[in-house]
């Protein structure tokens, strides 16, 4: 994750190779990313965090990824929008792992019927899914469900794992770890 961290601390690794790169608001991506995709065109980015619905015209011009679709509202948006430029985004459904009432994501119950109304109804490219699970515990139990589940979705990606459990994601069969501050060291407040 690059969010709060300006281009100067971001291009020396672009230069050393790095190619994938996680934003969690939009308007600080647009202002940060658009020059630099112009470019490094082989830069990946990716929407890691709630996308609002008046944000998604912007996000699909510029994202790559987007690792946050919650809801039908939001999934319809992102379908409209990038017909409208002909483009198809790499989408994470978020699951709420750990049945959190204060967290985004969909209830593990209902992930078969959205993942089928996102891939049947709206044509989305969905590619993996994306958990946060609670904090403060043992993570490996809700990153074994969740590999559970993307195998009976027959879909390859997982995008789980921070820079405090990112290890035990990957052990997990994470595909996209988000460790912003193993890389950059502590976030800029």
């Amino acid at each position: 994750m690059s969010k709060k961290f300006s281009i100067s601390e971001i291009i020396p690794l672009i230069n050393h190779g790095h190619k994938h790169f996680g934003e969690n608001q939009v308007q600080e991506a647009l202002e940060k990313w658009t020059d630099i995709k112009n470019d490094f065109n082989d830069i990946k980015l990716h929407m890691i965090g709630k996308l609002q619905t008046n944000k998604v015209k912007h996000a699909v011009r510029l994202f790559d990824f987007i690792h946050s679709v919650d809801n039908y509202k939001l999934a319809e948006k992102i379908s409209n929008e990038q017909s409208k430029i002909n483009k198809k985004i790499k989408i994470f459904i978020q699951v709420n792992i750990g049945n959190e009432p204060q967290k985004s994501g969909i209830d593990v119950e209902n992930l078969e019927k959205f993942y089928n109304e996102c891939v049947e109804n709206l044509d989305l490219n969905i590619i993996g899914l994306m958990c946060l699970p609670p904090n403060n515990q043992i993570n490996d139990d809700y990153f074994k469900k969740m590999k559970v589940l993307s195998k009976t979705l027959k879909v390859n990606e997982l995008s789980m794992g921070m820079s405090n459990d990112y290890m035990n994601a990957i052990e997990q069969g994470s595909s996209f770890i988000r460790v912003g501050s193993k890389i950059f060291g502590a976030r800029p407040k």
